[in-house]
């Protein structure tokens, strides 16, 4: 059996076959690569990573060969060779093993093999010199000159260049520009996630000026239905739901005013690093706003146990929740890896994260777990201050008085025999006074008992003429004095090490925080402001890089860099790291606006791009990771169920305010512990609201969400899964939403189209599609309700109500291009 030692020594003796092999590798592949330079963070990085690390980074380091570094990586092995000999291929033993026909030489030993993309990218990198870059991440941004190109008639705005310049080097063109009824259903499901009515269509298409479409892509931008809309992308980055998980799944009460902030904040076109500030720090900022309160609801969004079997365990998992969703959330870093341990690929020590927990230690948990109630951590007042202090003084009177009334009950109680003393320690108490509280209270007690009951009474009175507290769920009490942080040791709160202060992580070489000290009477400590000010900090490396691609993200289908939650060695690297940081620069210097960035990206020709293939583009860049096409996607959970209701007419479009109940059916209910516990019942009018309201119920989802890779509220989402299940077109044939809508809609085109059968017919494809339908296809649709009843014994109206759920069924409704 060969050692590595051995099989690398193999190698080298056997060198002329793997040069030639190599060799030829290159030639076969020059012509298809000779267009642009092979760059270290783009083409060699995230193969070495994703192919090579897990025996040669920095867990292993198999035959003295170690890729996670560049010292390292040209470092002599075991054998006496090199791995990587910069400017000479050759000489490099790298190549030879990856490119390798013998299966006991050629590396990696499990898996495909490499691609010849890869082994041809590998080589030049080698040729050229093997120069190691710094994570592009990693580095400040810089400003971008948008490149020269050829087909400058393409280019809408900046972003165009950027994309065509890749293009161009590939020998690939833009697809031409899709027709105005597929751009106008775009702009519309993306901007506010519902389709246009077939009137607002047809206004559209009648519009005949050159900025029609800027002027739609305005029009939307400033609907109401654009913060529903896009409001449902940051919650799931910040895994909002509305319970707790674990075996109870309690509500947390109010946390509906959080989705409400986010909503109000991008239909203001809140700067987005106030946005950021509010979360963050919204208590400790300089000018505190109800606003700002209620976004540090953020801090309550997660998993609470309420009965842990290691207390301080579940105390610091609540943390590292919170310092991970942060991470990813607003940075783009997988900060979690470094809980147990230093990062393993990213320059993010152990250490590191525990500085970046310090900030966050004066956040008290959710709830005390003796009382299981979020009101004394979590619920903030936010009434007028006058009207607060009554309420605190008529409570504190009541609470008194109570005391008081129960002291004279008490020493009633005692002149009372055993048996009674005793019911009176039970849930019997208030019987047992009411029966006999009177034989026992002697004459000096009673008028005192008499009239601290009528004061009782007179405060309650008062109590309840105040206006009720308004709560937010929210940071309601801090720590201003925490406990020193220590590194825990494997992660283990039992076991501390060596004492942290807070500190941003190394990689951004920043002067060490200042950190105020508290003044006695203090209600928080103060680090997360200074937190907050750094994270929104327009020379933050990455903040504003993170948001733009998120932002890429939802309008194309996936980020510049498709990990949008991690923008480190292990994640994807940029397809076009110019444009990210071009976008990133722009967006800051456009007061980070969120509204002004939509735009500008959704009147690029890039978006309004056909979504049609072609095979030459096909062959080179199939999964169009240059944007040569827009790519179709299919609608997600919300979209199609708000869909649903706009097309039937029943949609709600109230806003704001407690979530809603849509109707569950038993077999949904009974996969709780406790079936049905703490789902409500709305009506139907209620609960036909847009999806961005439905109670999101950790441990019960609604099938119509769920069933369309709705995302895992635990944690955070950069991206939904796509799937094709069967379940899915089970659900919209024969699922309850569904079906009771399709009458809805029926009910609506007879409403609109009178008794007409084809005119029915032809209303009702107008509605679903968004377009005038083809003769031949109401043809096929008159034939289909002929055939229900015919030879399948429905009813006219019945067999109308089926060709309805047809229509909500095709794919011309569910995706959109």
């Amino acid at each position: 059996m060969l050692t590595a030692s051995d099989k690398l020594s193999c190698a080298a003796a056997s060198w002329s076959h793997r040069v030639a092999w190599a060799t030829y590798l290159f030639f076969v592949l020059w012509s298809e690569v000779q267009g642009e330079t092979v760059r270290f963070n783009r083409d060699i990085q995230p193969v070495l990573a994703a192919r090579c690390f897990s025996c040669h980074g920095p867990d292993e380091a198999e035959a003295g060969l170690s890729l996670h570094t560049h010292d390292a990586a040209l470092a002599e092995l075991d054998s006496g060779g090199f791995a990587i000999v910069p400017g000479q291929p050759e000489q490099s033993v790298l190549l030879a093993r990856i490119g390798s026909e013998d299966l006991d030489l050629r590396m990696p030993p499990e898996g495909e093999p490499l691609s010849l993309e890869e082994i041809a990218a590998l080589r030049r990198w080698i040729e050229a010199g093997a120069e190691w870059e710094k994570h592009w991440a990693f580095t400040p941004l810089q400003r971008r000159e948008p490149p020269a190109v050829k087909q400058l008639d393409w280019v809408a705005n900046p972003i165009d260049a950027f994309l065509l310049a890749r293009l161009e080097a590939q020998g690939l063109a833009p697809q031409p520009p899709a027709d105005k009824r597929t751009l106008a259903r775009r702009a519309y499901y993306n901007i506010t996630g519902l389709p246009p009515s077939p009137e607002q269509l047809a206004e559209f298409l009648a519009d005949d000026r050159s900025d029609a479409y800027e002027q739609l892509v305005d029009r939307l931008l400033a609907s109401p239905r654009y913060g529903e809309k896009w409001a449902r992308h940051w919650l799931d980055v910040v895994r909002y739901a509305e319970t707790n998980s674990f075996e109870r799944d309690a509500a947390k009460p109010y946390a509906y005013k959080y989705r409400d902030y986010v909503i109000r904040s991008l239909n203001d076109d809140k700067p987005y690093d106030q946005f950021v500030r509010e979360q963050l720090a919204g208590d400790e900022l300089d000018q505190v706003t109800a606003d700002s309160i209620i976004a540090t609801g953020y801090y309550r969004l997660g998993t609470w146990d309420d009965e842990p079997a290691d207390p301080l365990q579940s105390r610091y998992d609540d943390l590292d929740n919170i310092v991970s969703t942060t991470g990813q959330g607003f940075l783009g870093l997988t900060v979690g890896c470094a809980r147990c341990h230093d990062h393993k690929v990213d320059p993010f020590p152990q250490t590191n994260y525990y500085g970046l927990l310090s900030f966050f230690s004066d956040i008290t948990p959710y709830a005390l777990p003796t009382r299981r109630d979020a009101k004394y951590h979590s619920l903030w007042d936010l009434s007028p201050p006058e009207q607060k202090a009554r309420r605190q003084e008529l409570s504190a009177r009541i609470e008194q008085l109570r005391s008081a009334k129960k002291l004279i009950e008490q020493q009633a109680i005692e002149r009372m025999d055993a048996a009674d003393q005793r019911r009176t320690e039970t849930d019997e108490r208030q019987q047992v006074l009411d029966e006999k509280l009177g034989q026992f209270l002697t004459s000096a007690e009673r008028k005192p008992y008499d009239d601290t009951i009528a004061e009782i009474q007179v405060a309650e009175t008062s109590l309840a003429q105040v206006p009720a507290a308004e709560y937010a769920l929210a940071l309601a009490k801090c720590d201003p004095h925490p406990d020193t942080t220590h590194v825990m040791l494997r992660g283990n709160p039992h076991a501390l090490g060596d004492p942290v202060e807070p500190c941003f992580p190394e990689l951004f070489n920043q002067e060490p925080p200042i950190i105020p000290e508290p003044a006695n009477d203090a209600r928080s400590a103060g680090r997360r402001r200074v937190l907050a000010d750094w994270i929104a900090s327009p020379e933050n490396l990455l903040t504003s890089r993170v948001i733009v691609n998120r932002v890429w993200q939802h309008h194309f289908g996936r980020g510049i860099v498709r990990s949008a939650n991690n923008f480190g060695q292990l994640g994807t690297p940029p397809t076009h790291p110019e444009l990210l940081d071009w976008l990133a620069c722009w967006f800051t210097d456009n007061g980070w606006s969120l509204k002004k960035l939509h735009r500008l990206i959704l009147t690029s020709s890039a978006y309004r791009m056909s979504s049609q293939a072609n095979e030459a583009a096909l062959a080179i860049d199939p999964s169009n990771d240059l944007f040569w096409r827009f790519d179709l996607r299919r609608l997600s959970a919300e979209e199609i169920r708000d869909s649903v209701l706009m097309v039937s007419g029943q949609l709600n479009e109230q806003m704001y305010g407690p979530s809603i109940y849509p109707p569950l059916s038993q077999e949904v209910l009974q996969t709780q512990s406790q079936p049905g516990l703490g789902w409500g019942k709305s009506d139907p009018r209620q609960a036909a609201r847009r999806s961005i309201y439905i109670h999101i119920k950790r441990s019960l989802l609604p099938p119509e969400l769920a069933i369309f890779d709705f995302p895992e509220t635990d944690t955070s989402c950069e991206a939904r899964f796509v799937t094709t299940l069967p379940a899915q077109a089970l659900n919209l044939l024969h699922g309850d939403f569904l079906q009771t809508y399709a009458g809805h809609l029926a009910d609506r085109v007879r409403a609109e189209a009178g008794d007409e059968l084809e005119a029915r017919v032809v209303r009702t494809l107008q509605l679903v599609l968004s377009r005038q339908p083809e003769q031949a296809s109401v043809a096929d649709s008159l034939q289909l309700i002929e055939r229900l009843e015919n030879e399948h014994g429905l009813e006219r109206d019945e067999a109308f109500r089926q060709f309805c759920v047809m229509t909500l069924n095709l794919n011309e409704f569910v995706y959109v291009d």
